[in-house]
């Protein structure tokens, strides 16, 4: 039994008068401590699967299991990072990674909740930052309090849409390494959805490719953990698993205007 099952899954909705098949017989399976990508271009579905995977949305048709439960609304044993931040602007660094602790852990007392979020924090490199609020810290520093929230909350999965998208390369690069790193560590199932090729090469053990409504292509990524940009970027392997992606996008666009052969 897989961790995350997602069986013949259909979402529908409503534009106007018409109604719209955004998703069509999705099947995927993701094991335990899998880090999975979900690549593709923009509407084609990928943030309407992740809203299911975190059950804010109901499947038209099918399903999705988690330990082979039917999901049917939000849970504890899910953590959302969102592109952006989505912190509390009256909360602390500090105060928002509790407050996220709070709705897992119950029982916990002040003082491990304090000591959790502080930990986490550190994990992320924000030691020198638990008492400053979101407005005094960078963008990069709002995303790694919003990973520390989400890595606090010690669920078994974590569903992360675009969540670097809005930050400069640099940053977006450590921040990449940086919860690679984490997530291998904690043994978390993590959902990822991205655009970005090279992201998903350096973050995932497998690619899910998707085009409008349905999945293209599954892909394993052979690259050894740890992986770091600069040390992948030269290499064959990199260079190969890149272009086979990029025919993925291309390959339909091409078949659409009537040419036989994609140029990368």
């Amino acid at each position: 039994m897989s961790k995350i099952e997602i069986r013949d899954l259909c979402f529908r909705y409503q534009e106007n008068k018409d109604e719209k098949l955004a998703l069509d017989h999705i099947n995927l399976a993701i094991e335990e401590g899998e880090f999975i990508c979900i690549l593709g271009p923009s509407g084609c579905g990928k943030s309407t699967l992740l809203s299911l995977l975190e059950g804010l949305n109901t499947a038209t048709d099918g399903g999705i299991y988690i330990d082979d439960a039917l999901v049917t609304g939000t849970g504890t044993d899910r953590a959302v990072v969102f592109q952006h931040y989505s912190l509390f602007p009256w909360l602390s660094a500090k105060g928002n990674v509790i407050f996220g602790i709070k709705q897992s852990k119950k029982k916990y007392s002040k003082a491990e909740r304090n000591e959790l979020a502080e930990e986490y924090l550190k994990n992320v490199g924000l030691e020198d930052a638990v008492d400053k609020y979101p407005a005094q810290l960078s963008g990069g520093m709002q995303q790694r309090v919003a990973i520390a929230r989400a890595l606090a909350l010690e669920a078994d999965i974590l569903l992360m849409d675009e969540p670097f998208g809005a930050i400069d390369p640099k940053l977006r690069q450590e921040l990449q390494e940086l919860f690679s790193n984490l997530s291998k560590e904690k043994k978390k199932t993590v959902v990822f959805v991205t655009h970005d090729i090279d992201e998903a090469i350096l973050l995932a053990d497998r690619i899910v490719v998707m085009e409008p409504g349905k999945i293209r292509d599954e892909i394993t990524v052979t690259i050894p953990y740890p992986s770091k940009r600069m040390d992948l970027a030269g290499t064959q392997e990199f260079q190969n698993l890149h272009n086979r992606l990029m025919s993925l996008f291309y390959e339909r666009v091409a078949a659409e205007i009537g040419n036989e052969e994609v140029y990368l």
